[in-house]
């Protein structure tokens, strides 16, 4: 077995005090190995975006440690923390988050850009990456020229460029049809068999199905994981883990 390039170890989040005090993750501990993709299920409230959030350096556990490729990510100072996000994680939102005065190459190339890769190469491999999610022909248009979906593929795109070793994907495929969807996750498939670890968050069995790995979160906690995708579905379909 590999060694695990994601390593969240006993991890709890809570928001407010007192009276408004809420606890989105408790005790959660998990483990992503490089070539695998872990889904995250749950109802709403579960705390999986939460996670998703936690595992990325983007919000800071309260109790807990958050490791990526051997680097704690609580020691980090603020700068390095941001470097290692736009250099080893690739992130992929729901409300896509691309740059309105930036094209779909720009804006696919912009992590590399940022971290010092000339203009030229950055858009290279960027035009690269959206070939392979069939975007070609929409490099070079701007955000506002392109549907939904189109831009849901663009920020995935944007997430996969590069040397990216940790994918973090938060319902990827909300704003695409049923085909499209499930060609996104082909390609973030792809890229876990080529050695990038993946956390996936989603709450259909049918995505789930292309993961290694399905956790399940309720009230901020793992009540159960299953390793087959049909056991996912099965288990959903008999009204989920108790």
């Amino acid at each position: 077995m590999s060694t695990p390039h994601v390593v969240i170890s006993d991890v709890t989040r809570v928001h407010g005090h007192d009276e408004t005090r809420v606890v989105a993750l408790d005790h959660v501990s998990l483990e992503i190995h490089p070539g695998e993709l872990v889904a995250v299920m749950g109802p709403s409230g579960s705390g999986k975006s939460t996670l998703l959030n936690v595992a990325g350096g983007l919000d800071a556990p309260t109790s807990g440690t958050v490791s990526i490729g051997g680097e704690t990510l609580g020691s980090l100072s603020p700068r390095d923390l941001a470097k290692l996000r736009r250099r080893r994680m690739g992130f992929v939102f729901q409300d896509y988050n691309l740059i309105p005065s930036l094209t779909a190459a720009e804006n696919v190339a912009l992590p590399l850009e940022l971290d010092g890769m000339r203009a030229r190469q950055a858009r290279r491999a960027a035009r690269h990456t959206l070939d392979l999610m069939d975007l070609m022909s929409l490099s070079d248009r701007y955000p506002d020229q392109m549907s939904g979906g189109q831009q849901q593929r663009v920020a995935i795109a944007r997430a996969l460029v590069g040397s990216r070793r940790f994918v973090l994907a938060d319902e990827p495929t909300g704003a695409l049809d049923s085909h499209t969807g499930e060609e996104v996750l082909r390609v973030l498939r792809e890229r876990c068999d080529d050695g990038v670890a993946g956390l996936l968050v989603t709450h259909e069995a049918r995505h789930a199905a292309w993961a290694d790995r399905v956790v399940f979160l309720r009230d901020g906690r793992v009540v159960d994981t299953t390793g087959a995708a049909d056991d996912a579905e099965d288990l959903l379909a008999s009204g989920g883990p108790r």
